[in-house]
């Protein structure tokens, strides 16, 4: 007997658009990979299966697209799920972006947020772009192509996807010098650096091992001793603490910072140059802040390169916002400083409403004869992640599911953490808007 004719691309993809919020030319794909699949012999020949098999298909493409997701995992700065929480609104309408109201002219999108955060590190000047890496390659390409950046072996560090310092050096044109070896490193291995012709050293770069750390035998040189070489000292700090005195907190900065570096600390301590990223512990969106002296920020703005990697209105704009916030010391109106610094007793107080929830509803499945899966408050650890203050961790509370409910969790559009068969969910990085549609995930689980 033959095997049924599959329905009409357009006839399957109608069927598609009564559930699915997905636009029609999406449907369409849908509905042609669903046939095709059955064409290859890895799919039904049975009508009724090609709705099911390309419902699949439209469901797997809407959960891919870009959406608000609950992070249970107990990462702050998680940097699958976007890293710092800042919220970017922007009204329908124009900016000032590159206008000067009070000369009516043209004016430079750099010169607002840039004077902000000039102001915040107590410095000369600021300048912003896309992101850390591009700050990077913008002072190395602005202020090095074609001469030697002495560097730390120990220094030499690989950030998030594989991209290392020594190749973004080479994109660059800058020439890489190592200087010391991998736990320890002087002073004077700089200044034989320095007297060698061949070098030609034109900066001293200072770049923190913000993901991972070096112990026992070990020596380093600070930023103050660099300073005294007589080249210019760019210091990558990484994860963007503004001040070590954490002045927009209300109580003494988190025991869990120690030892981190700061900008303000560092641009005092003698670098003249500071680089770092917007969306890790300055908890703002995704870009890369330049702060420091103004003649090499300004070779930095006049470098062919500062216009490929300038950011665009919305990020400036949020940024003014971050900044704003700094300036008025209201941590708690940042995200990541709220989240950070919740009282565990708070945190346990949220798991423990929504896990009592959880438990009457156990008992009354149980009653009717169904297994539900139990949940219990527990004490637990979050960390900073966004490969800042490797092996920190931070006292939480939340609740934990045995078993692997990840899958199930996910179709909330919930992420939780999963470790030796059970499932955590870190209330720490769950926002208490977000209580209701955790409880109701639980709730959800069988």
């Amino acid at each position: 007997m033959n095997s049924p004719r599959p329905p009409s691309v357009d006839a399957l993809a109608r069927s598609l658009s009564e559930n699915s919020p997905l636009p029609q030319p999406l449907l369409v794909d849908a509905a042609r990979e669903a046939i095709a699949s059955s064409a290859t012999g890895s799919g039904s020949d049975d009508h009724t299966d090609f709705v099911a098999v390309a419902s699949a298909i439209a469901t797997h493409q809407e959960a891919s697209l870009l959406q608000p997701v609950i992070n249970a995992t107990g990462v702050l700065l998680h940097t699958n799920l976007g890293r710092a929480p800042w919220p970017i609104s922007h009204p329908t309408g124009y900016s000032n972006l590159e206008f000067d109201l009070s000369q009516g002219e043209r004016g430079s999108r750099q010169q607002t947020v840039g004077r902000l955060f000039a102001r915040l590190c107590e410095t000369e000047r600021a300048m912003v772009v896309n992101n850390g890496a591009a700050a990077m390659l913008l002072v190395l390409a602005a202020l090095a192509s074609g001469r030697g950046v002495a560097v730390g072996r120990g220094e030499l560090v690989e950030i998030g996807g594989g991209f290392r310092v020594p190749e973004v050096m080479s994109q660059s044109g800058a020439k890489l010098v190592e200087v010391g070896t991998t736990n320890r490193t002087r002073l004077s291995d700089y200044q034989a650096a320095l007297t060698r012709p061949s070098a030609d050293i034109a900066l001293c770069l200072k770049v923190h091992q913000s993901n991972y750390t070096i112990s026992g035998f070990t020596e380093s040189v600070e930023v103050s001793e660099m300073s005294t070489l007589g080249v210019p000292v760019v210091y990558d700090i990484g994860s963007g603490l503004l001040d070590a005195r954490c002045p927009w907190l209300a109580d003494e900065p988190p025991q869990w910072l120690a030892g981190e570096p700061a900008a303000r600390q560092s641009l005092e301590a003698g670098a003249d140059l500071v680089v770092f990223s917007g969306d890790k512990l300055l908890g703002g969106p995704q870009a890369g802040i330049i702060c420091g002296r103004s003649d090499l920020i300004e070779r930095c703005a006049r470098h062919p390169l500062a216009r490929a990697l300038r950011p665009g209105g919305h990020v400036l704009g949020a940024l003014q916002e971050v900044a704003l916030a700094y300036l008025r010391r209201d941590g708690q109106s940042i995200p990541f400083w709220a989240m950070a610094t919740k009282p565990v007793s708070e945190l346990r107080a949220r798991a423990e409403a929504i896990a009592s929830v959880a438990l009457d509803q156990v008992v009354v499945d149980q009653v009717a004869g169904v297994q539900v899966s139990e949940v219990q408050v527990a004490e637990m650890f979050s960390v900073p992640g966004g490969g800042t203050l490797p092996g920190v961790e931070i006292p939480s509370a939340g609740i934990v599911l045995e078993g692997d409910r990840g899958e199930e969790l996910r179709s909330h559009r919930l992420v939780a953490r999963v470790s030796q068969d059970q499932t955590f969910l870190d209330f720490r990085t769950i926002f208490p808007y977000q209580d209701e549609d955790v409880s109701n995930a639980v709730l959800g689980l069988k």
